[in-house]
């Protein structure tokens, strides 16, 4: 039955089936299949989605469907591995979100999905999020990296204002700042003062990894 449930855990995020995700994702609890097992299920399955991405084969449309598959089946997994104390191995945390007055959530959620498909533990803020909350996640969750995101140029001073604080607050030395969407480029980073750009999801998983020191 276990495997039965990890089977379809695994397929629904494949076939972008957000409720069977859930369903399952509940059956695994209900049935007390090994959670940190069904996460590997998830895990694999976006993977794999998000590596047919990187090669042309799989188009964004699928990639957001099979992210909001895996999202609805890992909250329901993830509250339940709170209530046992159970954790997952990581290669970091990284606190993301998109910047104040921004409401876009595609490009980060994307970035956000690979990113815990790659291992990381990843704190998702939002969209329109406010300097001092990306500032208290930091300090709260010890984060490796901070990501943000902005799809418009009129909010791009936002990511400038975030790091500003981070250096008031004494803490840019110790989290690594990545920034991207659809008013960044390469240069906008390096004036802002962040530690690295990229213009696609799999790439912001690359220049994670590359800035942890961790193999690609």
């Amino acid at each position: 039955m276990a495997n039965q449930i990890l089977d379809n855990l695994k397929k629904a995020v494949l076939e972008c089936d957000a409720q069977g995700a859930s369903s399952w994702a509940a059956k695994a609890v209900e049935e007390k299949v090994d959670l940190l097992k069904a996460l590997d299920a998830l895990t694999d399955a976006i993977r794999e989605v998000g590596d047919g991405f990187g090669k042309g084969e799989i188009f964004l449309p699928e990639l957001v469907g099979a992210a909001e598959a895996m999202q609805s089946a890992t909250s329901i997994i993830e509250e339940e591995l709170k209530k046992t104390g159970a954790k997952r191995e990581s290669l970091g945390t990284i606190v993301a979100g998109t910047v104040f007055g921004d409401i876009h959530n595609i490009g980060k959620s994307m970035v956000c999905t690979l990113l815990v498909a790659a291992g990381f533990e990843v704190i998702d803020l939002g969209v329109n999020v406010e300097t001092e909350r990306f500032i208290q996640a930091v300090k709260d969750y010890k984060a490796d990296v901070l990501a943000m995101s902005a799809l418009l140029t009129m909010y791009t001073a936002e990511q400038k204002k975030v790091i500003d604080r981070l250096k008031e607050e004494g803490i840019r030395d110790k989290v690594k700042v990545i920034v991207g969407g659809g008013a960044i480029n390469e240069e906008f980073a390096r004036m802002v003062g962040a530690d690295g750009y990229a213009p696609t999801a799999p790439e912001g998983v690359a220049l994670t990894k590359k800035l942890l020191g961790l193999p690609d």
